[in-house]
């Protein structure tokens, strides 16, 4: 059935998404990835010689990692099989397996492309392992997540990775020219789209050609043709089109480590301005301030510790005020605290004093507690010598005892050792006379 469409006339509907529709099918065609599949680059290669083994295409959303394995299908001697990890199990996998093997006692290659194949389980993964083995099959898995976390270790070492980039802006934007010339996007209609909008929605779409496609796909769609039958794409409509970016973004994967990895190293550097903007690009893909706010706290120890003890009380501060007020009032509050503790003093001291205790706990015997610093409430305690030789501080004149409070067998032994940065300094000054004075007989 015809039916009008939006600029005047009759047509047959274009079938399916944009960026459906103008999926390449040649290397020729294929936009980004140079690394990969540029003259005499080793992936490359191996398509135009037919010599493909199992691989993984790890890379952010709409990169072109189906895309590829499409092309892959296209160019090879082989079967192509296309798996999804959604919709997939255990009885798929065994029965797309036999056919494989079928194929193989026939001398028929298959290349089978899973994509999502984080999403697998262990038991799932394990399935393919002894087809990828005997060469049933050539695995080509896609992934978002890190596959050194989500793919099992004796599978992916059998793989070779990939790693695929998010596309440049001036990819997108090529893909986007494309778009309004090729037939299979808008090539029969007269749309005219600035330079500078064009510019926009790379940008927008954050190296995600998908996202690029999609988003002047709704552009076009929302403008009504002028008189003469052209679509004038304006700049309030491309704003409507991409009033709030869709941030890349997983609270359970890589991209959440990287960005929390990164506001804790920009805090360490001291650079505020950094650390106010990983902490805002966590907050706007949806994080839980009370997360943010918790790895805070414990920078304000890690990393400042007794420079400045005053940050620990910033810290929690901010976070008792996420707790009171929530997302998007305490947004503040942790830019607070993220550019107090970036501009305080820093020291480490204290968690190195953590990890040398915790080095001879876990390595060296755990000996009893000297016996002049054990409690002794009962008079048998006090008639095995607890508390013997205790000697209380307070009742000095120094404040102080020449009295051991550590094992025999660590005598002497440094973990505290402050540095010279903020309050630390006095601190420091203040540790070295007390040892001194200790060591004075």
């Amino acid at each position: 059935m015809e039916q009008m469409n939006l600029f005047g006339g009759e047509e047959k509907p274009l079938a399916g998404p944009l960026a459906s529709r103008l999926r390449p099918e040649t290397l020729d065609d294929y936009v980004g990835q140079k690394h990969l599949i540029g003259p005499g680059k080793m992936l490359r290669k191996l398509i135009e010689q037919d010599q493909i083994s199992s691989m993984v295409f790890w890379g952010p959303p709409g990169v072109g990692k189906t895309t590829l394995a499409r092309i892959i299908a296209r160019s090879t001697k082989a079967a192509f099989i296309d798996f999804s990890a959604v919709t997939s199990g255990i009885k798929e996998i065994k029965a797309v397996m036999e056919q494989a093997e079928s194929g193989r006692r026939n001398g028929i290659k298959t290349i089978l492309f899973v994509d999502e194949i984080h999403r697998f389980n262990k038991a799932q993964q394990d399935a393919f392992l002894p087809y990828v083995e005997k060469g049933s099959i050539i695995l080509i898995g896609a992934t978002t997540e890190n596959p050194s976390f989500e793919i099992n270790g004796a599978l992916l070492s059998r793989c070779k990775v990939f790693v695929l980039k998010a596309l440049e802006e001036e990819d997108l934007i090529q893909l986007l020219k494309h778009a309004l010339k090729d037939k299979r996007g808008f090539g029969e209609m007269e749309v005219v789209v600035s330079e500078d909008e064009l510019g926009a929605i790379a940008r927008f779409a954050n190296g995600d050609a998908r996202s690029a496609l999609n988003t002047l796909e709704m552009a076009v769609i929302n403008t009504p043709a002028d008189r003469d039958g052209r679509v004038h794409v304006t700049r309030e409509v491309v704003s409507e089109c991409t009033d709030r970016r869709s941030l890349l973004y997983d609270k359970k994967g890589e991209e959440h480590y990287n960005l929390i990895s990164a506001l804790h190293k920009s805090m360490r550097n001291s650079d505020p301005d950094a650390a106010v903007y990983w902490l805002m690009r966590m907050l706007e893909a949806g994080e839980d301030p009370l997360y943010i706010a918790r790895r805070i706290v414990r920078f304000a120890s890690e990393d400042v510790g007794m420079a400045d003890s005053a940050a620990l009380s910033v810290a929690v501060a901010a976070y008792q005020a996420c707790t009171y007020l929530g997302m998007p009032e305490c947004d503040v509050h942790l830019a607070h605290a993220a550019v107090y503790l970036s501009m305080a003093p820093k020291s480490n001291a204290v968690y190195r004093a953590v990890g040398l205790s915790r080095g001879d706990i876990r390595q060296k015997p755990a000996e009893p507690v000297p016996l002049q610093i054990r409690n002794a409430p009962t008079q048998l305690m006090q008639q095995l010598d607890y508390g013997k030789g205790y000697i209380y501080a307070h009742d000095t004149q120094e404040k102080l005892a020449k009295m051991a409070c550590l094992p025999d067998s660590l005598a002497g032994t440094r973990y505290y050792l402050p540095t010279d940065q903020g309050k630390e300094k006095e601190i420091r000054k203040r540790l070295d006379e007390i040892i001194q004075w200790k060591s004075e007989p």
